[in-house]
């Protein structure tokens, strides 16, 4: 499934993609509905996919004008996923590349997300990121080259949305050997949160039991590391949408919390409170 907005970026991963052989791709467009003009984006993916010979789905979300850019991220991966599984396909694969990285790296350091929010963007089995190490003016040089055409999408321009913000304000003004340093640190916290999940999940192999935490292990751990195998705790039970405050006050309750209280964690994720030991409800295991 490669998905294909219509930019430079998907344009060039999909003409890339479509020039190696043992690929079965199907084309992918979400139309979020956010602006009335997607429909154009939309027949220009679809004349494009044609022109490859390649299959092509679409949705429109109708997500409307005011809708974020989580809502729009959400709808457009709950498509992808969707379509994923009907077909019986691999992986998802986008064309995230190296300036998103940087983007996305800057974006969470604002927002405070922590080690993880470092490394967000990433390659995974599932969800394929092949070009996460070119940088952007090289897409639009091979695009040129190759004489392909994209659209621009307008609202790309408007810096009332914090990755466009960063995009256009932030990250131009890093000379060069900054960005470089920048893309080093990255990679580095990458290698490093792999090191480290690997002893958190360690750690909880050998604590929990039935999916439950030993409180009294738990409310021993010094503050950040408790704040840190609480996190690998959740993402590992799929309730990965929790931000820096509710992770705060899960650990808190956690240690000092009365026996039979619930917390709320991430969408229907639930944390009990028992006396010798921590459980989740509603979660995906």
């Amino acid at each position: 499934m490669v998905a294909v907005s219509g930019g430079v970026d998907s344009v060039v991963l999909l003409d890339i993609l479509s020039r190696q052989s043992g690929l079965e791709l199907t084309v992918a467009h979400f139309d979020h509905g956010i602006r009335e003009e997607l429909a154009v984006d939309r027949k220009f993916v679809q004349t494009i996919a044609k022109g490859y010979g390649l299959p092509f789905v679409y949705e429109e979300g109708r997500l409307g004008p005011l809708a974020s850019e989580a809502a729009a991220r959400t709808g457009r991966y709950d498509f992808l996923r969707r379509v994923q599984k009907d077909r019986g396909a691999r992986a998802i694969i986008t064309a995230h590349h190296q300036d998103d990285v940087l983007e996305t790296a800057i974006i969470n350091l604002i927002r405070g997300t922590g080690r993880k929010g470092l490394t967000a963007l990433r390659d995974r089995p599932e969800l394929s990121r092949p070009l996460l190490k070119v940088p952007k003016h090289e897409l639009v040089a091979y695009a040129r080259e190759q004489g392909l055409e994209w659209r621009e999408d307008p609202t790309n321009l408007d810096v009332g949305y914090l990755r466009n913000y960063v995009r256009h304000k932030i990250l131009p003004r890093f000379e060069e050997p900054d960005r470089a340093r920048l893309v080093t640190l990255v990679t580095k916290m990458a290698a490093t949160n792999e090191a480290l999940d690997l002893v958190l999940q360690q750690l909880l192999g050998q604590q929990t039991a039935e999916n439950n935490i030993d409180r009294r292990w738990f409310a021993q751990l010094p503050h950040n590391v408790a704040r840190e195998v609480m996190a690998a705790w959740l993402r590992s039970h799929g309730a990965a949408g929790f931000d820096s405050k509710t992770l705060e006050r899960l650990v808190v309750a956690a240690k000092t919390a009365q026996a039979g209280k619930t917390f709320p964690v991430y969408g229907q994720t639930r944390l009990k409170i028992h006396t010798d030991h921590l459980a989740l409800a509603g979660s995906e295991r």
